[in-house]
């Protein structure tokens, strides 16, 4: 899916779609002809070439759905199981990117990083 931040000329692009994501070496490049700066939902799409990547952890997500599973084999209904969200994300910056965009990544960002890719 593709989400241009303005309406009349896009600024940026958000790829939050498995089948974009798939094509994220296509992507990249064509971003980077166009001088387009991209937001992703999936690590790979910045390590591709994207600008920044916002994902989910699943090591987290993992490790609560094990807990889960051991409430269920403990014997509790997995009905009456609360519903939850993720909490935990990644945030993913691509410098080579960035620097190839003209962009410069402000420091306060740059810490909240949880990789850098240089």
């Amino acid at each position: 899916m593709l989400l241009p931040f303005q309406s009349s000329h896009a600024s940026a692009l958000v790829i939050a779609d498995p089948f974009l994501a798939h094509e994220r070496a296509l992507l990249s490049t064509l971003l980077l002809q166009h001088r387009l700066p991209s937001i992703s939902a999936y690590r790979e799409c910045a390590v591709a070439g994207g600008l920044l990547a916002n994902v989910t952890s699943y090591y987290d997500v993992f490790r609560r759905q094990a807990i889960f599973v051991h409430e269920i084999f403990k014997g509790a209904k997995p009905g009456d199981l609360p519903i939850e969200h993720p909490t935990k994300f990644e945030l993913v910056i691509n410098l080579k990117t960035a620097k190839a965009l003209g962009l410069e990544v402000r420091p306060a960002l740059l810490v909240r990083a949880n990789r850098l890719i240089e």
